[in-house]
């Protein structure tokens, strides 16, 4: 077997490793410039996002809003979505008095925050005159309706499911809840 001096083995290998670098650059700048009209959902279990889930882009007049309004969800109904159309839910140890659903809660089950200067906008079925904020313990404000503190759930994929209604978990029970503010058990 012949063996190789290291710097001719060196001499090799730079061109090699400038290759996997001049790919992965390209690869990199390939991606800048795609662009996508489709929305993605995540999963992950950091708080929204994290993305508040009534998030709007900075170049639309809703910027400064948290919009709350109604869609109609299969076996349940008209219930209380977000701007993407996730259906939002109330958490019953909440008790319709403060915000209970903190850190790892939070990263399944976001609030529905309002950034600085946010205000919350009820559209459509939706009723202004039931929207307020409680304090959240993390920090902020947290849109309510009815007085219950409003969540999404990382496991609502997409706009008109309802994955959470009715599901047992941290301690207490989730549901969706409907225009008029009446929490809809199922």
């Amino acid at each position: 077997m012949r063996s190789q001096s290291p710097g001719r083995h060196r001499r090799r290998r730079i061109p090699e490793l400038s290759l996997l670098a001049l790919a992965a650059g390209t690869l990199a700048l390939a991606g800048c410039g795609s662009s996508s009209n489709t929305t993605s959902s995540s999963t992950s279990t950091s708080t929204p996002p994290p993305t508040t889930p009534a998030s709007t882009t900075a170049s639309t007049p809703a910027a400064a809003t948290a919009q709350v309004s109604v869609r109609t969800v299969s076996g349940l109904g008209p219930v209380l979505v977000n701007s993407q159309g996730h259906t939002l839910y109330i958490f019953e140890p909440d008790k319709k008095t403060t915000v209970t659903c903190v850190g790892a809660c939070a990263s399944v089950w976001p609030p529905v925050k309002l950034s600085s200067g946010q205000k919350a906008a009820a559209l459509g079925e939706a009723k202004s005159s039931l929207l307020a904020s409680d304090p959240d313990p993390e920090g902020g404000q947290v849109v309510t309706y009815a007085g219950w503190p409003l969540y999404t759930y990382a496991a609502d994929s997409a706009a008109g499911t309802a994955n959470g209604e009715a599901v047992n978990a941290n301690g207490g029970i989730w549901y969706a809840i409907s225009p008029t503010g009446t929490v809809i058990v199922h």
